[in-house]
Formats: C-alpha cells, sequence, structure tokens
C-alpha cells in the first residue's frame, strides 16, 4: 500500500528523469547543430580553396606578351652586308601586344630578298640550311642579297614536353636583341647541334654553351635565356606565323618549314640541291630587272661546301 509520501517520491523521480531526457535531447540537438555548421564551414573552405586554385591556374596559364626583342620588329631579323661582312638591321622592339613591322622590300630593291621561316628542331630546315647557307652568306656578304630569317616554334609537340622550339626561338631572341650581329652564327649553331624529334632537345645550360660557342658573349644573354624572357614573344610570333597571311608575298598560310621567300616568290624545289636553288634565285633576279629595267646584280653560283 503505497504512501503519500511515496507518490511524492515517484513524480519527483519522474520529473527527474523527465528533466534528464530534455537535458538529453538538448545536448545532442545542440551537438547536430555544431556538426551542421562544422561541416558547412569545412565545405566552404574547401571550395574557397578549390576557386583560388583554380584562379591560380588561370592566371598562371595565361602568359601576356611581352615586349619583342630589338631588332627584330618584322618578327624576324633582317641582316645586309657591305662588300666584307654581314650585320644586323637594327630596329626597336615591339611593344607588348603590338603588330610587327613587315619589312621594306623597296628599301632593297637593288638587291634579291631572301627570307626563311624556321624552327630548330626542324629536320628539313636543317637540310636547307647544310646546302645553302654557305652560297646564301656569300651573296649576302657581297651585297646581292638580304637575308631575313624568322626562327618560331612549330614543333613543340616534338620534343617530349621540353618546349625545345620555344626554348631555342627565345634564345635567338635574345642574342637579337643583346648581340643582333652573332645571330648568323647562332642560327647556324642551333643547326649543328640539332636534337632529334622526339627528344628531350638540350638544356637551357647547353643552349647557352651554344650560344657562347657562336661568339655570342653579352653577358645578359645566359640569365635572358635561362628566364625565358621572350618566351610570350615566342608564342605571339608563333600564331601569327601560323594564322596570318605571310608579309611581301602571295603565301596565304604557311603549311610547312622551311618556307623560303625569293622576292616573295615560295621556292619549292629541293631542300639539298644548292644548284637547284641558286637557279631559282637566279631566276627571280632576271625578273627583276626585267621588270624594273634596275640595275640588281644577278648572283651567280660558287662552288660551296653547303
Amino acid at each position: 500500500m503505497s504512501t503519500a509520501g511515496d507518490n511524492s517520491s515517484k513524480k519527483a523521480r519522474r520529473e527527474a528523469a523527465r528533466e534528464h531526457a530534455r537535458a538529453m535531447r538538448e545536448r545532442e540537438q545542440q551537438r547536430r547543430r555544431r556538426n551542421r555548421l562544422f561541416l558547412q564551414s569545412g565545405i566552404a573552405v574547401v571550395v574557397l580553396a578549390v576557386a583560388a586554385i583554380v584562379v591560380l591556374v588561370v592566371v598562371n596559364s595565361i602568359q601576356p606578351a611581352g615586349p619583342g626583342p630589338k631588332n627584330m620588329a618584322s618578327d624576324g631579323i633582317l641582316l645586309h652586308g657591305n662588300g666584307k661582312s654581314i650585320t644586323a638591321v637594327t630596329t626597336g622592339a615591339t611593344k607588348a601586344g603590338a603588330e610587327p613591322t613587315a619589312t621594306k622590300t623597296a628599301a632593297h630593291k637593288d638587291t634579291i630578298n631572301i627570307v626563311v621561316y624556321e624552327d630548330y628542331m626542324c629536320p628539313y630546315c636543317n637540310q636547307f640550311e647544310t646546302t645553302n647557307m654557305t652560297q646564301i652568306k656569300q651573296w649576302v656578304t657581297a651585297g646581292y642579297a638580304t637575308l631575313e630569317l624568322h626562327p618560331f616554334a612549330l614543333l613543340d609537340a616534338s620534343s617530349l614536353g621540353t618546349k625545345y622550339s620555344t626554348r631555342a626561338t627565345n634564345a635567338a631572341a635574345c642574342v637579337a636583341n643583346y648581340e643582333p650581329n652573332k645571330f648568323l652564327a647562332v642560327n647556324q649553331r642551333f643547326y649543328k647541334k640539332q636534337p632529334s624529334e622526339q627528344t628531350k632537345g638540350l638544356t637551357d645550360d647547353q643552349i647557352v654553351s651554344l650560344v657562347k660557342a657562336a661568339g655570342a658573349t653579352n653577358e645578359n644573354i645566359p640569365s635572358c635565356i635561362h628566364n625565358g624572357t621572350f618566351k610570350g614573344w615566342v608564342a605571339d610570333v608563333t600564331n601569327r606565323t601560323l594564322n596570318d597571311k605571310i608579309p611581301n608575298s602571295d603565301v596565304k598560310k604557311l603549311t610547312g618549314t622551311p618556307l623560303v621567300l625569293v622576292n616573295g616568290q615560295q621556292y619549292t624545289g629541293s631542300l639539298t640541291d644548292t644548284s637547284a636553288f641558286s637557279s631559282f634565285v637566279e631566276q627571280v633576279a632576271e625578273q627583276a630587272v626585267g621588270s624594273s629595267g634596275s640595275s640588281t646584280a644577278t648572283p651567280t653560283a660558287t662552288p660551296s661546301a653547303g
């Protein structure tokens, strides 16, 4: 038989149990709210981190073109002779984002204008260089011809991720900027030491050594090569060369290298036959004389070791 005291005690215990259960529910609800807050905060942090990474990647992938090198305002370097030696025509640097200035061939109307678009990893460019450069140098030195060289980065995909063509063209631009009269010697050295396609090509240190061996010893050139100073410009040059009409010619689009032009006419003959190229040059020279009545000298082939 229960008593009033027992009933009060039971009631108190029930109240205490309910209070304990209520407190537990509140603590559980608080725990869940904290977990949701932590989870949401964590997601926000991850989202912000991912966004920051994406922005960083996008920013780093955009390489705004810097100013071009001095003495390559046409995207190439123009070489001429005085009867004794070959020197570069000096020009200012192309400003960042500016268009190149095509060479005014009328200023050299009394000479044959030879233009070569090339990639330093291109084996066919090497064939043309090895076969014809000795003869071309003789013509340029004598004042019969000018030579305009346009290196660009066509074959980056052929160097196993090292972008050798871009790095080599950047190095050539460094030479043009700091020691332009050594450009032709460096150009020839690049072909003498040309790496095979589908290799990593030369390292930057090896390129620096190559440039020095060719006689370009200006103290600013090594850092220019290692820093890739003109890589943005190389990208712009490559884009223009592959997509725009070739200046001073009827060539609407470059389709392969080397692209060799003589007074704007494309040479399509053998790359390994000196006499074939000499004959083409002589033919173009005769056409120039016939059309203008000028006294343009007609280059003639001389024995060449290639």
